[in-house]
Protein backbone atom coordinates (compact mmCIF):
# COMPACT_ATOMS: atom_id res chain seq x y z
CA UNK A 1 0.00 0.00 0.00
CA UNK A 2 1.53 3.26 -1.15
CA UNK A 3 -0.50 6.16 0.22
CA UNK A 4 1.62 8.73 -1.59
CA UNK A 5 0.45 7.27 -4.91
CA UNK A 6 -2.96 5.78 -4.18
CA UNK A 7 -4.20 8.69 -2.06
CA UNK A 8 -2.51 11.88 -3.38
CA UNK A 9 -4.61 14.32 -1.40
CA UNK A 10 -3.10 17.77 -1.18
CA UNK A 11 -0.05 16.78 -3.25
CA UNK A 12 1.36 18.88 -6.06
CA UNK A 13 1.81 17.44 -9.55
CA UNK A 14 5.22 18.61 -10.72
CA UNK A 15 5.24 16.87 -14.11
CA UNK A 16 3.80 17.34 -16.67
CA UNK A 17 3.30 21.09 -16.56
CA UNK A 18 -0.19 21.82 -17.89
CA UNK A 19 -1.84 25.09 -18.82
CA UNK A 20 -3.43 25.17 -15.38
CA UNK A 21 0.03 25.18 -13.80
CA UNK A 22 0.91 28.33 -15.71
CA UNK A 23 -2.02 30.38 -14.44
CA UNK A 24 -1.52 32.85 -11.63
CA UNK A 25 -2.42 31.36 -8.21
CA UNK A 26 -4.75 34.29 -7.50
CA UNK A 27 -6.69 33.51 -10.68
CA UNK A 28 -7.01 29.85 -9.73
CA UNK A 29 -8.04 30.85 -6.22
CA UNK A 30 -10.83 33.02 -7.67
CA UNK A 31 -12.02 30.04 -9.72
CA UNK A 32 -11.87 27.80 -6.66
CA UNK A 33 -13.94 30.20 -4.56
CA UNK A 34 -16.44 30.41 -7.41
CA UNK A 35 -16.78 26.63 -7.59
CA UNK A 36 -17.28 26.52 -3.83
CA UNK A 37 -19.88 29.30 -3.75
CA UNK A 38 -21.78 28.77 -7.01
CA UNK A 39 -23.68 25.58 -6.00
CA UNK A 40 -25.46 27.27 -3.10
CA UNK A 41 -29.03 28.37 -3.93
CA UNK A 42 -28.51 27.06 -7.47
CA UNK A 43 -30.72 24.83 -9.59
CA UNK A 44 -30.04 21.15 -10.10
CA UNK A 45 -29.17 21.73 -13.75
CA UNK A 46 -26.57 24.31 -12.76
CA UNK A 47 -24.98 21.98 -10.22
CA UNK A 48 -24.74 19.20 -12.79
CA UNK A 49 -23.17 21.71 -15.16
CA UNK A 50 -20.49 22.50 -12.56
CA UNK A 51 -19.64 18.80 -12.28
CA UNK A 52 -19.35 18.55 -16.08
CA UNK A 53 -17.21 21.71 -16.13
CA UNK A 54 -14.78 20.24 -13.58
CA UNK A 55 -14.45 17.09 -15.62
CA UNK A 56 -13.92 19.17 -18.76
CA UNK A 57 -11.16 21.19 -17.09
CA UNK A 58 -9.43 17.99 -16.02
CA UNK A 59 -9.59 16.55 -19.54
CA UNK A 60 -8.48 19.78 -21.22
CA UNK A 61 -5.47 20.13 -18.91
CA UNK A 62 -4.31 16.64 -20.01
CA UNK A 63 -3.60 15.54 -16.46
CA UNK A 64 -2.25 11.97 -16.53
CA UNK A 65 -4.82 9.24 -16.10
CA UNK A 66 -2.86 7.63 -13.27
CA UNK A 67 -3.21 10.84 -11.22
CA UNK A 68 -6.88 11.69 -11.42
CA UNK A 69 -8.36 8.24 -12.12
CA UNK A 70 -8.32 7.11 -8.51
CA UNK A 71 -9.28 10.52 -7.16
CA UNK A 72 -12.24 11.02 -9.47
CA UNK A 73 -13.12 7.31 -9.44
CA UNK A 74 -13.38 6.95 -5.66
CA UNK A 75 -15.07 10.33 -5.32
CA UNK A 76 -17.60 9.50 -8.03
CA UNK A 77 -18.33 6.16 -6.35
CA UNK A 78 -18.85 7.94 -3.02
CA UNK A 79 -21.19 10.52 -4.56
CA UNK A 80 -23.21 7.85 -6.38
CA UNK A 81 -23.52 5.81 -3.18
CA UNK A 82 -24.69 8.83 -1.18
CA UNK A 83 -27.06 9.87 -3.96
CA UNK A 84 -28.68 6.43 -4.19
CA UNK A 85 -28.98 6.24 -0.41
CA UNK A 86 -30.76 9.60 -0.25
CA UNK A 87 -32.97 8.77 -3.25
CA UNK A 88 -34.40 5.59 -1.72
CA UNK A 89 -34.80 7.14 1.74
CA UNK A 90 -38.25 8.46 2.76
CA UNK A 91 -38.72 12.08 1.78
CA UNK A 92 -40.72 12.92 4.92
CA UNK A 93 -43.77 14.42 3.19
CA UNK A 94 -46.09 11.61 4.31
CA UNK A 95 -45.31 12.14 7.98
CA UNK A 96 -48.15 13.73 9.94
CA UNK A 97 -46.76 15.21 13.15
CA UNK A 98 -49.09 14.90 16.12
CA UNK A 99 -49.09 17.54 18.86
CA UNK A 100 -47.94 16.35 22.25
CA UNK A 101 -50.54 18.38 24.14
CA UNK A 102 -54.09 19.37 23.11
CA UNK A 103 -54.53 22.79 21.55
CA UNK A 104 -56.98 23.94 24.24
CA UNK A 105 -56.30 22.16 27.54
CA UNK A 106 -59.22 23.93 29.28
CA UNK A 107 -61.79 22.58 26.84
CA UNK A 108 -60.13 19.16 26.97
CA UNK A 109 -60.40 19.07 30.78
CA UNK A 110 -64.12 20.08 30.70
CA UNK A 111 -65.16 17.18 28.50
CA UNK A 112 -67.69 14.76 30.02
CA UNK A 113 -66.36 11.67 31.69
CA UNK A 114 -68.47 9.40 29.49
CA UNK A 115 -68.31 9.74 25.73
CA UNK A 116 -71.42 9.64 23.60
CA UNK A 117 -72.28 6.17 22.29
CA UNK A 118 -71.26 5.41 18.75
CA UNK A 119 -74.02 5.09 16.16
CA UNK A 120 -75.14 1.55 15.52
CA UNK A 121 -73.65 0.00 12.44
CA UNK A 122 -76.00 -1.18 9.73
CA UNK A 123 -76.19 -4.95 9.19
CA UNK A 124 -74.28 -6.46 6.30
CA UNK A 125 -77.47 -7.39 4.39
CA UNK A 126 -78.65 -3.74 4.28
CA UNK A 127 -76.72 -3.23 1.04
CA UNK A 128 -78.56 -6.12 -0.58
CA UNK A 129 -81.88 -4.58 0.39
CA UNK A 130 -80.98 -1.19 -1.06
CA UNK A 131 -79.88 0.40 2.19
CA UNK A 132 -76.60 1.61 0.73
CA UNK A 133 -78.04 3.38 -2.26
CA UNK A 134 -77.67 6.77 -0.62
CA UNK A 135 -73.98 6.32 0.17
CA UNK A 136 -71.49 8.32 -1.82
CA UNK A 137 -69.90 6.43 -4.66
CA UNK A 138 -66.16 6.45 -5.30
CA UNK A 139 -65.07 9.16 -7.68
CA UNK A 140 -63.87 7.87 -11.04
CA UNK A 141 -60.20 8.20 -11.88
CA UNK A 142 -59.75 11.06 -14.29
CA UNK A 143 -56.82 11.31 -16.71
CA UNK A 144 -53.99 13.58 -15.60
CA UNK A 145 -53.57 16.82 -17.60
CA UNK A 146 -49.76 16.45 -17.60
CA UNK A 147 -47.25 13.60 -17.48
CA UNK A 148 -46.04 14.62 -13.99
CA UNK A 149 -45.85 11.84 -11.41
CA UNK A 150 -44.68 12.41 -7.87
CA UNK A 151 -43.52 8.80 -7.53
CA UNK A 152 -40.71 8.35 -10.04
CA UNK A 153 -39.99 4.66 -9.47
CA UNK A 154 -40.81 1.94 -6.97
CA UNK A 155 -38.70 -1.14 -6.27
CA UNK A 156 -40.36 -3.29 -3.65
CA UNK A 157 -40.17 -1.43 -0.34
CA UNK A 158 -38.04 1.36 -1.84
CA UNK A 159 -39.78 4.34 -3.42
CA UNK A 160 -38.08 7.15 -5.32
CA UNK A 161 -40.09 10.36 -5.38
CA UNK A 162 -39.52 13.70 -7.03
CA UNK A 163 -38.43 15.25 -3.75
CA UNK A 164 -35.98 12.48 -2.80
CA UNK A 165 -34.48 12.40 -6.31
CA UNK A 166 -34.05 16.17 -6.32
CA UNK A 167 -32.42 16.07 -2.89
CA UNK A 168 -30.10 13.23 -3.95
CA UNK A 169 -28.92 15.10 -7.04
CA UNK A 170 -28.33 18.26 -5.02
CA UNK A 171 -26.28 16.61 -2.31
CA UNK A 172 -24.24 14.35 -4.63
CA UNK A 173 -23.28 17.17 -6.99
CA UNK A 174 -22.48 19.49 -4.08
CA UNK A 175 -20.21 16.87 -2.50
CA UNK A 176 -18.38 16.22 -5.78
CA UNK A 177 -17.92 19.93 -6.53
CA UNK A 178 -16.61 20.85 -3.09
CA UNK A 179 -14.12 17.98 -2.85
CA UNK A 180 -12.86 17.70 -6.41
CA UNK A 181 -12.45 21.43 -7.07
CA UNK A 182 -10.20 21.69 -4.00
CA UNK A 183 -8.23 18.60 -5.04
CA UNK A 184 -7.74 19.94 -8.55
CA UNK A 185 -6.54 23.27 -7.18
CA UNK A 186 -3.97 21.63 -4.92
CA UNK A 187 -2.92 19.31 -7.73
CA UNK A 188 -1.98 22.13 -10.11
CA UNK A 189 -0.74 24.77 -7.66
CA UNK A 190 2.48 24.54 -5.66
CA UNK A 191 2.24 25.25 -1.91
CA UNK A 192 4.54 28.26 -2.28
CA UNK A 193 2.27 29.69 -4.99
CA UNK A 194 -0.79 29.20 -2.79
CA UNK A 195 0.73 31.02 0.15
CA UNK A 196 2.18 33.77 -2.04
CA UNK A 197 -1.21 34.39 -3.63
CA UNK A 198 -2.99 34.40 -0.28
CA UNK A 199 -0.42 36.75 1.22
CA UNK A 200 -0.87 39.15 -1.69
CA UNK A 201 -4.66 39.06 -1.39
CA UNK A 202 -4.53 39.54 2.38
CA UNK A 203 -2.15 42.48 2.14
CA UNK A 204 -4.84 45.09 3.01
CA UNK A 205 -5.32 43.38 6.40
CA UNK A 206 -1.93 44.62 7.56
CA UNK A 207 -3.56 47.95 8.36
CA UNK A 208 -5.52 46.18 11.10
CA UNK A 209 -2.29 44.67 12.52
CA UNK A 210 -3.11 41.16 11.35
CA UNK A 211 0.04 38.98 10.95
CA UNK A 212 -0.40 38.15 7.27
CA UNK A 213 3.17 36.88 6.80
CA UNK A 214 2.91 34.56 9.82
CA UNK A 215 -0.35 33.14 8.48
CA UNK A 216 1.22 32.54 5.06
CA UNK A 217 4.26 30.82 6.58
CA UNK A 218 2.08 28.60 8.77
CA UNK A 219 0.00 27.61 5.75
CA UNK A 220 3.14 26.77 3.75
CA UNK A 221 4.46 24.52 6.50
CA UNK A 222 1.06 22.85 6.87
CA UNK A 223 0.86 22.01 3.17
CA UNK A 224 4.42 20.70 3.22
CA UNK A 225 3.60 18.57 6.27
CA UNK A 226 0.79 16.60 4.59
CA UNK A 227 3.14 14.20 2.69
CA UNK A 228 5.09 13.61 5.91
CA UNK A 229 1.92 12.54 7.72
CA UNK A 230 1.06 10.09 4.93
CA UNK A 231 4.59 8.74 4.89
CA UNK A 232 4.69 8.13 8.64
CA UNK A 233 1.30 6.42 8.62
CA UNK A 234 2.36 4.29 5.66
CA UNK A 235 5.56 3.18 7.41
CA UNK A 236 3.68 2.19 10.56
CA UNK A 237 1.13 0.14 8.59
CA UNK A 238 3.93 -1.63 6.74
CA UNK A 239 5.72 -2.40 10.00
CA UNK A 240 2.55 -4.06 11.34
CA UNK A 241 2.10 -6.08 8.15
CA UNK A 242 5.65 -7.44 8.28
CA UNK A 243 4.98 -8.89 11.74
CA UNK A 244 2.11 -11.04 10.36
CA UNK A 245 -0.14 -10.53 13.37
CA UNK A 246 -3.05 -12.95 13.66
CA UNK A 247 -5.85 -10.53 14.51
CA UNK A 248 -8.40 -13.29 15.16
CA UNK A 249 -6.37 -14.72 18.03
CA UNK A 250 -5.78 -11.31 19.59
CA UNK A 251 -9.41 -10.53 20.19
CA UNK A 252 -11.13 -7.17 20.24
CA UNK A 253 -9.48 -5.81 23.39
CA UNK A 254 -5.91 -6.60 22.32
CA UNK A 255 -6.57 -5.36 18.79
CA UNK A 256 -7.71 -1.99 20.12
CA UNK A 257 -4.63 -1.87 22.34
CA UNK A 258 -2.34 -2.48 19.34
CA UNK A 259 -3.93 0.31 17.31
CA UNK A 260 -3.75 2.67 20.27
CA UNK A 261 -0.01 1.99 20.44
CA UNK A 262 0.23 2.66 16.69
CA UNK A 263 -1.60 5.98 17.10
CA UNK A 264 0.73 6.99 19.94
CA UNK A 265 3.76 6.09 17.84
CA UNK A 266 2.39 8.08 14.90
CA UNK A 267 1.89 11.13 17.10
CA UNK A 268 5.41 10.83 18.50
CA UNK A 269 6.92 10.58 15.02
CA UNK A 270 4.97 13.60 13.77
CA UNK A 271 6.02 15.70 16.75
CA UNK A 272 9.64 14.62 16.16
CA UNK A 273 9.38 15.65 12.50
CA UNK A 274 7.92 19.01 13.48
CA UNK A 275 10.72 19.58 15.98
CA UNK A 276 13.34 18.71 13.36
CA UNK A 277 11.80 21.17 10.88
CA UNK A 278 11.73 23.90 13.52
CA UNK A 279 15.37 23.26 14.44
CA UNK A 280 16.45 23.31 10.79
CA UNK A 281 14.67 26.63 10.18
CA UNK A 282 16.12 28.14 13.35
CA UNK A 283 19.69 27.12 12.44
CA UNK A 284 19.32 28.69 9.00
CA UNK A 285 18.24 31.99 10.54
CA UNK A 286 14.46 31.81 10.00
CA UNK A 287 13.70 33.19 13.45
CA UNK A 288 10.80 35.30 12.19
CA UNK A 289 8.73 35.28 8.98
CA UNK A 290 9.96 38.72 7.90
CA UNK A 291 13.66 37.74 8.01
CA UNK A 292 15.47 35.76 5.30
CA UNK A 293 12.40 35.69 3.12
CA UNK A 294 12.73 33.84 -0.19
CA UNK A 295 10.46 34.90 -3.04
CA UNK A 296 9.66 31.63 -4.78
CA UNK A 297 7.31 32.97 -7.44
CA UNK A 298 6.75 36.30 -9.09
CA UNK A 299 3.06 37.09 -9.11
CA UNK A 300 2.03 38.73 -12.35
CA UNK A 301 -1.25 38.54 -14.23
CA UNK A 302 -0.60 37.55 -17.83
CA UNK A 303 -2.77 37.34 -20.93
CA UNK A 304 -4.39 34.01 -20.14
CA UNK A 305 -5.08 35.11 -16.58
CA UNK A 306 -7.16 38.03 -17.81
CA UNK A 307 -8.95 35.72 -20.27
CA UNK A 308 -9.81 33.26 -17.49
CA UNK A 309 -11.03 36.07 -15.24
CA UNK A 310 -13.24 37.33 -18.06
CA UNK A 311 -14.71 33.85 -18.51
CA UNK A 312 -15.27 33.71 -14.76
CA UNK A 313 -17.16 37.02 -14.87
CA UNK A 314 -19.39 35.67 -17.66
CA UNK A 315 -19.95 32.54 -15.62
CA UNK A 316 -21.21 34.54 -12.65
CA UNK A 317 -23.46 36.64 -14.87
CA UNK A 318 -25.03 33.44 -16.21
CA UNK A 319 -25.27 32.05 -12.70
CA UNK A 320 -27.16 35.09 -11.37
CA UNK A 321 -29.36 35.34 -14.47
CA UNK A 322 -30.38 31.72 -15.06
CA UNK A 323 -28.88 29.54 -12.35
CA UNK A 324 -30.56 30.93 -9.24
CA UNK A 325 -33.28 28.75 -7.78
CA UNK A 326 -36.67 30.41 -7.51
CA UNK A 327 -38.72 29.50 -4.45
Amino acid sequence: MDLLRSLPLGLYLEQPITWMHKLDPRTKLAWLMSFLAAPFLATVEWRIGLVVALMGLTMSAKIPLRVWRQQMGWLTLLCVYVGVLIAIAPDGLNVNPQPRFPENELVFSQQPAQMAPLPAEKPWYSRLLGGGSNEAKAAPKLPQPTDYHYVVAKFGVFTITQRSLNLALRFATLLFTLLYSTTLYLLTTAPEEITAGLEDLLEPLRRFKIPVTEIALTLTLSLRFIPLVLEEFQNLVRSIRTRAIDWKKLGLKRTIKVWVLVAERLLENLLLRAEQIASAMKVRGFTSPDRHRVEWHELQLRHWDWVSLGVLALLWIARLAWGTETS
